[in-house]
């Protein structure tokens, strides 16, 4: 009979953000653990809390299934001595498997007599299996663990009580000295503890304590209460999805409320006020129909509505001082200059090892100029792009940002429009930040995009010559993001980005100017450019391609980002072809015993007196055909043409011995092979792919 089991973990209050994580991890190891003990069951419920992480686990099957197997062992001639006897072989093997030596059978086995027993393991029943989630629970893992008591066990908070039911059965499950009973408890201040008859009552019962244990059930009571408020007040309310789900993990009774703020403090930048309260209050702000900022806010008690003025009150009081400081900071601020918030930079430290955030600029604006005259920007988004540079990072100086460090560049944009910079300086200021994330929106403008580009190419540059280079899981100045961010822009712009090449001009650039440290910068370039290629192929399996294809553009020799994705692309593209396989077999064949050759490939002067057959001639012909401009081509056309020497390549190794006895013979074919694998590497190792026939 089909049986359901009610699991509640509670717990002193968790932070929001590790509740959803939690109660997800919980569920796998719930389900990996019963999978693995073989005990079927049909669904599994979630809910959680701060105070609690539960499962409900529905139609759980009474015990495991026997099983009856035949188990293998010794031959028969070490199973019996010479005498018959039993070896100690026979009889520990039989002992190891629960039976005995009368139990042991012959059977042959490509000719030889095995000893076998056939065993009959009977299954556990499901109350001891369920007994084993002690282990399940204690196995857990969190971002910040803590201790408490007298224990040297950790967990995400002290755990207070535990259930543990089985229909109307408490499982017995004790974790220190918590044992599992059959008392959840309700809210903390509504409600009380209440004793559950069966695992069915759970929501139930907790629901009349005020707790809504259904996550999802929780969030769409905020929802619905948000949009009551919305309609009755003929307001627009931006539920920003992640601060929903933040709120939903603090409460267990979730009421709506709204309160307000005074109308002058509209006058602080929207970005200000939504930050104080999204961010640092968890309000929701609040718009008119036409998107304009009004002075209310939303917010959700963990409670019910009994004095629900009095909290609006409060939290008025606290949003109010909060926006007392934004707007003393707002109007300080603009009592200076950017000039003179520049200046202040000189003192600011980008890192000890390195250099002040001032010198990072005129680094920056070095390398910005030079990838913006590269890309062919007009003379007037170089001018844009010259002052952004100069003046892209005062805002870290401001007193808004030293409040709310997360308007760096936000308020860099606001401030640079009220002193009269250009819109698409200002729009600079704030772009170069971007992508702040794997996902995040990405610069618009060319100028924000190149300078975004150009202060994290910096960064990278000069903390890998510091020797702060990203080892395994530890990457603490977030140089693989900035490094995937530069990726992801020039693929965004299809612009052309030569790794090597842009590293070592820029490096060259700094030092002529004098404005980069004493740091060996050169000596880290090829360093450099192996990191860049892990970025792009993650950028290529993010884009769902395969895993060989991408391995394979970024260990051949191109350098060029745009190439090395365009390439993944092709190679993707071109990969159901009729003759793909046949095309990568015989470039990899080139590719393989060009190897052989170890010869300088910058010689491509093949002798042609030298040749002994026309296949050696064709190839020569072939080859001179496709290689003009080559390095200049797109991927697309690149690979086109390699593909286009399939039958001469196959040809030529039909009738040619490329290891010929003749050593000036055998090198001139090399270096022929030496010269298309050279061509072949730009495009990617092409022996990396896995192609089936």
């Amino acid at each position: 009979m089909a049986k359901n089991f009610l699991l509640e973990v509670g717990l002193e209050e968790m932070p929001a953000h590790v509740v959803t994580p939690s109660i997800n991890q919980l569920a796998k190891r719930a389900t990996d653990y019963l999978k693995e003990q073989r005990i079927e069951f049909g669904d599994m419920q979630t809910f959680s809390t701060p105070r609690r992480l539960a499962l409900k686990i529905n139609g759980l099957s009474d015990k495991q299934p026997d099983i009856d197997e035949t188990v293998k062992g010794p031959a028969k001639k070490i199973a019996l001595d010479a005498d018959g006897n039993w070896t100690k072989a026979a009889i520990g093997f039989t002992k190891g498997q629960g039976a005995t030596v009368d139990d042991i059978t012959f059977k042959e086995l490509k000719g030889v007599e095995y000893v076998y027993v056939e065993k009959h393991i009977a299954g556990k029943t499901v109350e001891e299996i369920l007994a084993g989630l002690k282990d399940v629970i204690m196995a857990m893992t969190f971002p910040t663990m803590m201790k408490w008591g007298e224990y040297s066990f950790e967990f995400v908070r002290p755990i207070k009580w535990l259930v543990a039911l089985l229909n109307d059965k408490v499982i017995p499950i004790s974790i220190l000295d918590v044992t599992s009973d059959r008392v959840t408890r309700g809210h903390r201040f509504l409600g009380k503890s209440v004793e559950l008859a069966t695992c069915d009552d759970y929501e139930e019962q907790l629901t009349a304590q005020f707790v809504i244990a259904d996550a999802a059930r929780r969030k769409a009571l905020i929802r619905k209460q948000i949009a009551k408020i919305a309609t009755d007040n003929n307001w627009t309310i931006n539920i920003d999805e992640d601060l929903l789900e933040e709120v939903n993990n603090l409460v267990e009774w979730p009421t709506a409320f709204f309160g307000n703020f005074d109308k002058k403090y509209l006058t602080i930048p929207d970005e200000v006020l939504i930050t104080s309260m999204r961010d640092h209050q968890r309000f929701f702000y609040v718009t008119d129909n036409n998107g304009k900022l009004l002075p209310y806010f939303v917010s959700v008690r963990n409670g019910n509505d009994k004095d629900i003025q009095n909290v609006s009150a409060g939290n008025e009081k606290v949003l109010t001082a909060r926006l007392e400081d934004a707007m003393f900071f707002y109007e300080e601020d603009q009592k200076q200059t950017i000039d003179q918030f520049v200046d202040r930079l000189k003192t600011v430290s980008f890192h000890d090892k390195i250099s002040t955030m001032y010198e990072k600029m005129q680094r920056v604006e070095v390398i910005a100029n030079y990838y913006g005259q590269k890309l062919g920007l007009t003379s007037s988004q170089l001018d844009h792009l010259k002052r952004a540079s100069e003046i892209y990072k005062f805002d870290l100086v401001t007193g808004m940002v030293g409040e709310f460090a997360e308007l760096q560049g936000i308020m860099g944009e606001k401030y640079a429009l009220l002193n009269g910079e250009d819109a698409e300086v200002a729009a600079a200021i704030r772009e170069h930040y971007m992508p702040i994330s794997a996902s995040s929106a990405l610069p618009d403008s060319e100028v924000g995009s190149v300078l975004a580009i150009a202060d994290k190419l910096d960064s990278i540059i000069t903390f890998f010559a510091a020797g702060m280079v990203p080892s395994g899981s530890n990457d603490p100045y977030a140089l693989r993001r900035q490094a995937s961010g530069i990726v992801r822009i020039v693929a965004d712009k299809q612009w052309s980005f030569d790794l090597e090449a842009t590293l070592h001009e820029v490096i060259k650039l700094m030092g002529d100017k004098q404005v980069a440290p004493e740091l060996d910068m050169d000596a880290q370039v090829a360093i450099i450019t192996d990191f860049f290629k892990d970025r792009i192929r993650q950028y290529l399996n993010d884009l769902g391609t395969r895993y060989d294809i991408s391995a394979a553009v970024t260990s051949g020799s191109a350098t060029n980002i745009l190439f090395n994705i365009e390439s993944g692309k092709v190679l993707t593209e071109h990969a159901a072809d009729d003759h793909f396989k046949e095309s990568v077999e015989a470039l990899t064949r080139v590719l393989r015993i060009a190897q052989k050759g170890d010869l300088a490939t910058d010689d491509r002067n093949v002798d042609h007196n030298l040749f002994e057959n026309d296949s050696e001639t064709k190839l020569n012909d072939a080859v001179n055909g496709i290689e003009t401009d080559f390095m200049a081509i797109s991927a697309n056309e690149a690979f086109e043409r390699l593909v286009s020497l399939r039958e001469t390549i196959n040809s030529y190794f039909d009738e040619t011995m490329i290891m010929a006895k003749d050593e000036a013979v055998k090198n001139n074919r090399l270096k022929q092979l030496t010269i298309i694998a050279d061509l072949i590497m730009h495009v990617g190792n092409l022996d990396e792919l896995v192609v089936k026939g």
